[in-house]
This record gives C-alpha cells, sequence and structure tokens, in this order.
C-alpha cells in the first residue's frame, strides 16, 4: 500500500485535524484516511455517480399520462388544500 507523507501543514490546520481525530477515537492518520475517502471519488465512484446521474435524468425525463413524474411543490400544496 502507498504511503503518503504531507509536510508544512498549518498548525491550526493540525490542531483542528488532531481535535477531530481525538473526537472519533482514531489516529490522526486513520481520520486523514477517512477524509480522503470521503471526499477524493476514485474513477469507480465517478463511474457509479455518473451512472446515477443518468438514470436520474432518464426517470426525470420521463412522463405519465402527460405529467411529470415529479410534481412541483405548488401542485403538492394545491392538491392537499383541496382535500
Amino acid at each position: 500500500m502507498p504511503t503518503l507523507y504531507v509536510e508544512n501543514v498549518p498548525k491550526d490546520l493540525y490542531e483542528a485535524l488532531r481535535g477531530r481525530a481525538r473526537g472519533r477515537h482514531r489516529s490522526i492518520a486513520a481520520e486523514v484516511l477517512a477524509l480522503l475517502e470521503e471526499n477524493v471519488p476514485t474513477p469507480k465512484e465517478l463511474k457509479a455517480r455518473r451512472a446515477f446521474l443518468r438514470l436520474a435524468e432518464e426517470i426525470r425525463s420521463k412522463s405519465v399520462k402527460g405529467k411529470a413524474l415529479v410534481r412541483s411543490t405548488e401542485e403538492l400544496v394545491r392538491e392537499d388544500r383541496e382535500r
């Protein structure tokens, strides 16, 4: 597994990272790794996101009897008031 070294970390950033790690009962290295995993998508993750976006766009573009599958907030409120 590759190793990553980071130099010249500003003291206030390091202290914030250390506090965050302590609050989550992790080492600083484990906290940095968790942050990277949460915020830096891998090629596999990007591919999955693109597929999800395509599916969402496809669903949104479909209609049922001329009406969109997702109705606006105004339509939902109006329907609720008419009951």
